[in-house]
């Protein structure tokens, strides 16, 4: 069931507010919200819930062994680790494992096909820092069991995000206050996030993907580029989309969830882009990973070799394949760049910056969309070699409203925004209440009208 369908929007939402409205009471809304989410998870994995249940029932178990058996913690912490990341590695990574051993090391054995379970590597990581944590002593363990179930699998993050840690929301579970402000909040915000994501990244993305559909010998480099910057736009959007949704609806429950966005196509260099981008996630590689290795409290070098170790696993917790392991060293890269000097110079020239940010995480993109790293080089080496005859137009290629929501997203990631800082006027009126309503009643309304005339309606992040 995803977010941006009509039977969320005009059923299962409308339903699950009323039901907690009605009940009041964070005990018995608890219950209903985790019943709900288990309902949201098996409407599209009805097989894969029981792994969830699993999951949710040995990680409670192990939290109360942990919290019982100080002596014996950190055994605990290391099997319940193995058991996660062992869940996680088989269902995601164990066939391409086999692919490789075949392929490259040819091993005589038939290579697997698991079925990935949707939002696998999300829970998986919520569960870990809550189990982590635990042991640090950062909160005392959590003995209601559907308390932490529903902080496992509450269905607004339970799919795509954002990363929840569980020092984050452990108050929330029992003492959070419904008011009619942050619900007419979360309702915007979802509204918000729901025209990202339907009216922007879905009309970028069809386009994008009828052009990378041909055969990369027929297009041009002006070509290959406009369907790299749509690309670009259109994960951006598909992705801060599903997060302020899941945002507002965790304000529409009571649930403060912190952001995961920040206008990271304004950044001016990679390291910046990181903390503006997928920000749960970068926050959860550098308190359980880049911390415990050391950081870069061991000398420079350990510092690099740690950053490629992160930037390494961040590729490979995308997608089990060589193109993300690339996509996310490329990223590595750069950011040693930077720490080696680079830095310097990118702070005397924020124009400059701004372009090279753009450009390095735009060609990256590439790589991250093109399965397969041949083909991906194959693009990119197109990007590179002007002159070439193009065998379709644009026009051919991307509808005229396409090409205006294109603009509108490349000025709606961040440039936008930065007017009514500079203007008092229109920072007043676009605080206005009821222009706020009035905007979020058009976006909703033509949202509407798009999912009921249209079925592309994918998310990019629920295979991850």
């Amino acid at each position: 069931m995803l977010f941006s369908s009509l039977i969320f929007i005009m059923v299962f939402l409308p339903v699950v507010f009323i039901g907690s409205r009605i009940l009041r009471k964070n005990k018995y809304v608890n219950v209903l919200l985790l019943l709900a989410s288990l309902f949201f998870y098996a409407w599209g994995e009805p097989v894969y819930v029981l792994l969830m249940l699993a999951s949710i029932i040995v990680n409670y178990f192990a939290g109360l062994a942990l919290d019982k058996n100080r002596n014996k913690a950190k055994l605990i912490l290391v099997l319940d680790i193995i058991f996660n990341l062992g869940l996680l590695g088989f269902f995601k990574y164990a066939s391409f494992g086999t692919v490789v051993l075949v392929n490259y090391l040819h091993v005589p054995i038939t290579p697997l096909s698991v079925r990935l379970p949707i939002g696998i590597s999300f829970f998986t990581f919520q569960i870990m820092s809550y189990i982590i944590d635990l042991y640090r002593g950062k909160f005392p363990v959590q003995k209601k069991i559907v308390n932490l179930a529903l902080y496992i699998s509450f269905f607004p993050q339970l799919i795509a995000g954002p990363i929840v840690r569980y020092e984050d929301i452990n108050d929330q579970l029992e003492n959070r206050v419904f008011t009619t402000e942050k619900s007419a909040e979360g309702i915007r915000r979802f509204i918000l996030g729901l025209g990202k994501k339907v009216i922007i990244a879905n009309t970028v993305a069809e386009a994008a993907d009828r052009i990378y559909a041909y055969n990369p010998d027929t297009m041009s480099a002006k070509v290959v580029w406009v369907a790299s910057i749509l690309y670009t736009l259109q994960i951006y959007y598909d992705f801060s989309g599903y997060s302020d949704m899941a945002i507002g609806l965790g304000k529409m429950f009571g649930f403060e969830f912190l952001e995961n966005f920040n206008y990271p196509y304004m950044s001016a260099s990679i390291s910046e882009f990181w903390r503006r981008w997928h920000i749960s996630l970068g926050t959860w590689f550098r308190e359980y990973l880049y911390i415990p290795l050391g950081g870069n409290k061991k000398g420079k070098n350990r510092t690099y070799i740690n950053l490629i170790i992160v930037f390494f696993l961040t590729g490979f917790w995308h997608g089990a394949g060589f193109t993300f392991i690339f996509w996310g060293l490329y990223h590595g890269f750069f950011s040693i760049i930077e720490r080696l000097g680079f830095s310097k110079i990118l702070k005397k020239c924020k124009p400059l910056a701004l372009i090279y940010t753009f450009f390095v995480v735009n060609l990256g993109w590439v790589f991250f969309r093109i399965g397969g790293l041949k083909n991906a080089f194959i693009v990119v080496s197109k990007m590179f070699t002007p002159g070439l005859k193009n065998y379709y137009t644009l026009g051919e290629m991307m509808s005229h409203r396409c090409m205006l929501v294109a603009v509108l997203g490349i000025l709606g990631a961040g440039i936008i925004q930065l007017i009514p800082q500079k203007v008092p006027a229109v920072n007043k009126i676009v605080k206005n209440p009821v222009v706020q309503y009035v905007w979020c009643a058009v976006i909703f309304g033509i949202s509407i009208l798009l999912l009921a005339s249209n079925t592309y309606n994918p998310f990019i992040y629920f295979r991850f």
